[in-house]
């Protein structure tokens, strides 16, 4: 029986705002970044206030993220998949 079969599950990397994280295989994006203390997904369009994960659901978009350049992507909804590289939309508003 292989590791895989006996329970253990098998990971994979992910680029995340260009760092390098180990994530476990076909967990949620959303539940990744949050196992690695990413809670800011994205920016309030208006107050510029921090956004994440909110129901987990696919329902409020508030965890939407950019995935290998295609942005709108909910988090809660997409599946980790090795050399998957995110960019979160969560930067500070720059000052004009």
């Amino acid at each position: 029986m292989s590791g895989a079969q006996q329970g253990e599950s098998e990971g994979c990397h992910l680029e995340v705002d260009g760092l390098s994280l180990a994530v476990v295989a076909g967990q949620s994006l959303a539940a990744a970044l949050v196992e690695h203390g990413v809670w800011a997904f994205r920016r309030n369009p208006i107050t510029g206030e921090a956004r994440g994960p909110y129901c987990g659901m696919g329902v409020c978009f508030e965890c939407e993220v950019e995935v290998d350049d295609r942005g709108g992507v909910r988090a809660c909804m997409a599946e980790v998949a090795d050399g998957m590289v995110v960019r979160t939309l969560a930067a500070p508003p720059r000052e004009q």
